[in-house]
C-alpha cells in the first residue's frame, strides 16, 4: 500500500514508528510486569501532538485524516498494546468534545491535547456491558445541577483520570431514550475509585470501578441534549471500532514479525523451521489476513472522513480484524513452541493483550448482530 499513502500519512507513520521503537518498546515489558500507568509516555505522546492528529485545525488539532490516526495507533500498538490503548482514550475524547460539545465543553480540549488532563469514559456497569440501555446509574435533576449515583465497571484509566465522561439515566424508565452524558471532575467528592482490576493483559491502564455517590454536577457539564446521549455513544462506537481495529492490526503485525524472525533462526530436524511447509503456511496466512485487515481499516477510515455511514463497515472491520489478530497471534505463539509460553519472549504478552479487542467496543458477537440487522435493513 506504500504507493497509495499521502506524504502526510507517511510522515505520521514514520514519526510515530521512530517514537514507538525508541521510547515505547524499551518500556513495554516493564509496563506489562509492573502494571503501572506510564505517565511519562502519556505526556510524551501529547508533546508529539498525537492526541489531536485528526482533530480539525480550528479546534487545535493537526487536521490530518483518520488514516493517519490508524497508522499512528498501529505503530504504537506494534510496540505495546497497552500504550496503543492509552493513546486511544484522549484522542477519542477530544473528537467527542469537538463533535458534540458546546464552547464550555470544548474549553477542555487544550488540556487533553497537552496531556494535562487524563480522561476516562464510564459506560459499562457490573451487570451491564453490551446492553448499554439497561444501565442503572442515574443523574437526577436538582435545580441547576444533576446528582449522579451508580457504579461503573471496567473503566480504563479510571485510577488516574482527572476528567471523566459519565453516561447515566436522566429518565430511568425510558431505556435508551433516557441516557445523558456528563463531564465530571475526577476530584469531585462524589467520585470514588474501586480497586484496580487484575487483568489478563493490557496492563498499565489503571482499570477499576468508579463509584458515584451523590455526585453533584453542574447542568452545563451535560454534553448534548438531555436524554440524547445514547445516539452519541453509538456513533462514537463506530469510530472507536476503527481505533480498536488499527490497534489489533499493530499487535498482529508484531506477532508476525516475531514469528518470522524466530522461524528463521530456530533449527529443527536439520534446518530452520521456516523451511518446513507447515510453518510456511501459517506465516503465509498471517501475511494475507493482515494485508486484508489493513485494507478494511483504511477503507473504513476513508468512508468515515467522507461522511458516509459506517455502521456495517465498522462492524465488518472490527469483527474480521480482531478475530484475525487473535487467530494469528495464537499461531505466532505456536510457531515459538515451548518458548512462546515463556515470558522471555514478547509473543506471550501479545497473546494476552490481543484478547481484549474481541470484547472491547462491542463484543464480536454483537458485531455479528449489527451486520445481520444492517443486511436486513438494506435489503
Amino acid at each position: 500500500m506504500e504507493p497509495f499513502y499521502s506524504e502526510s500519512q507517511k510522515t505520521i507513520r514514520d514519526t510515530v514508528r521512530k517514537f514507538a521503537e525508541s521510547t515505547v518498546l524499551p518500556r513495554a515489558t516493564e509496563i506489562d510486569r509492573t502494571d503501572e500507568f506510564p505517565t511519562d509516555i502519556y505526556r510524551a505522546m501529547a508533546d508529539l501532538g498525537l492526541y489531536g492528529v485528526n482533530l480539525p485545525e480550528a479546534a487545535g488539532g493537526s487536521g490530518f485524516d483518520t488514516t493517519c490516526m490508524a497508522l499512528a495507533i498501529e505503530e504504537l500498538a506494534r510496540c505495546s498494546g497497552s500504550v496503543g490503548n492509552i493513546y486511544a482514550l484522549p484522542h477519542e475524547a477530544v473528537l467527542f468534545l469537538d463533535q458534540h460539545g458546546d464552547d464550555h465543553h470544548k474549553s477542555f480540549i487544550p488540556g487533553l491535547l497537552t496531556g494535562e488532563l487524563i480522561p476516562a469514559s464510564c459506560t459499562s456497569e457490573p451487570d451491564f456491558g453490551s446492553d448499554v440501555a439497561s444501565m442503572r446509574t442515574t443523574a437526577i435533576k436538582d435545580g441547576g445541577d444533576y446528582i449522579i449515583n451508580g457504579t461503573k465497571a471496567w473503566v480504563s484509566l479510571g485510577l488516574v483520570a482527572n476528567f471523566i465522561f459519565v453516561f447515566a439515566k436522566t429518565d430511568p424508565d425510558a431505556g435508551h431514550r433516557g441516557v445523558s452524558c456528563f463531564i465530571v471532575d475526577g476530584a469531585n467528592p462524589g467520585v470514588k475509585r474501586g480497586k484496580k482490576e487484575k487483568l489478563l493483559g493490557m496492563h498499565g491502564l489503571g482499570t477499576c470501578q468508579v463509584i458515584f455517590e451523590d455526585c453533584r454536577v453542574s447542568a452545563r457539564n451535560r454534553i448534548g441534549p438531555e436524554h440524547g446521549a445514547f445516539k452519541m455513544a453509538m456513533e462514537n462506537f463506530n469510530y472507536s471500532r476503527i481505533v480498536m481495529s488499527a490497534m489489533s492490526l499493530g499487535i498482529a503485525q508484531a506477532a508476525m514479525d516475531d514469528a518470522l524472525n524466530y522461524a528463521k533462526s530456530r533449527v529443527q530436524f536439520g534446518k530452520p523451521i521456516v523451511e518446513h511447509q507447515a510453518v510456511q503456511f501459517m506465516l503465509a496466512d498471517m501475511s494475507t489476513d493482515i494485508a486484508a485487515s489493513r485494507l478494511l481499516v483504511h477503507s473504513t477510515a476513508r468512508l468515515y472522513d467522507a461522511g458516509h455511514p459506517i455502521v456495517k463497515e465498522a462492524a465488518h472491520m472490527k469483527l474480521f480484524t480482531t478475530d484475525m489478530a487473535m487467530k494469528h497471534v495464537t499461531n505466532a505463539l505456536q510457531i515459538h513452541g515451548g518458548n512462546g509460553y515463556s515470558q522471555d519472549y514478547r509473543v506471550e504478552r501479545l497473546f494476552r493483550d490481543i484478547k481484549l479487542p474481541q470484547i472491547y467496543e462491542g463484543t464480536n458477537q454483537i458485531q455479528r448482530i449489527i451486520i445481520a440487522r444492517q443486511m436486513v435493513k438494506e435489503s
